[in-house]
């Protein structure tokens, strides 16, 4: 979603509620994401991990752009090539430039788009910030939980699962624990999509052995994260490939976030978490 602060204030009742939830004194996983990308809207334990995480892979941010700019590049193929005109995003983080809604709706301006997230701080500026759309919507809800996803009202009240929809799990299921089974998560969601849907995701990544020193840099990250945030795995390649069942997915398949079908002319900063992040998008037969 987009930062617009100057609907701050609109429905300040449903505001304060949220509010009152936000725990400033342990990071958010959101609230992180949005210091790399430059944002403003994270605190100063938030900005501690992130700091953490800098002196193990200086070039964090690089990943979070690139994550973003794939988003972006997905989005508007599905929009504009697919005919995609339904999109639920699960843990759509903060608000930034050139979200869900912005680029499916610059193409078909009907399309519909749900986010979903369980960081109040994202509750908050979502819901100023889409008071006005009528198409688009933001509810919270875990994707730990896939049927009060599935079963929500106000998704249903805007995504039809009898006709395509795109679904994207950008950056969220590496916050998936492997106890909490991530793999029947991702099942679950593949099962509820009609046919010509797509999936698309992206996820942390450790390469393994071949490459040793980029796996090094991915064990410590995964450790920092854990300790500190509770969650993130970077999976091995055949982990990430099965979140997407027997979709086929499309060229180039999973890659680099930046090697998924770039802008002409598009620079690509390969420092090493340019191997730690991957991303792909798949379509339902």
């Amino acid at each position: 979603m987009a930062d617009n602060d100057q609907h701050a204030g609109d429905a300040p009742a449903e505001h304060d509620r949220d509010n009152t939830r936000i725990d400033t004194s342990k990071p958010s996983i959101a609230r992180v994401y949005d210091f790399f990308l430059g944002g403003k809207d994270n605190f100063a334990i938030d900005r501690q991990v992130g700091e953490a995480t800098l002196r193990i892979a200086p070039d964090a941010p690089a990943a979070g752009r690139a994550n973003r700019a794939f988003l972006r590049r997905v989005v508007r193929h599905l929009a504009a090539e697919a005919g995609i005109r339904q999109f639920l995003d699960i843990g759509s983080g903060l608000p930034t430039q050139g979200n869900v809604h912005e680029v499916a709706q610059e193409v078909t301006p009907g399309a519909r788009v749900v986010y979903v997230d369980n960081d109040p701080i994202v509750l908050v500026h979502g819901r100023a910030l889409l008071a006005t759309n009528g198409s688009t919507t933001v509810v919270e809800a875990d994707i730990r939980d896939p049927e009060s996803i599935l079963t929500h009202p106000g998704i249903r009240a805007l995504i039809d699962f009898d006709q395509p929809v795109a679904l994207l799990l950008f950056a969220i299921l590496h916050h998936v624990n492997d106890h909490e089974d991530p793999q029947g998560i991702a099942a679950r969601f593949r099962e509820a999509l009609p046919s010509g849907s797509y999936l698309a995701l992206s996820h942390f990544h450790n390469p393994g052995p071949g490459m040793p020193e980029v796996s090094a840099q991915a064990t410590s990250a995964e450790k920092l994260f854990n300790e500190n945030l509770g969650t993130g795995r970077w999976r091995t390649r055949d982990e990430i490939l099965a979140f997407f069942g027997d979709m086929p997915l499309l060229e180039p398949g999973l890659v680099p976030l930046a090697e998924w079908r770039p802008e002409p002319d598009a620079f690509v900063e390969r420092g090493i978490t340019y191997h730690t992040f991957v991303g792909g998008v798949a379509r339902k037969p």
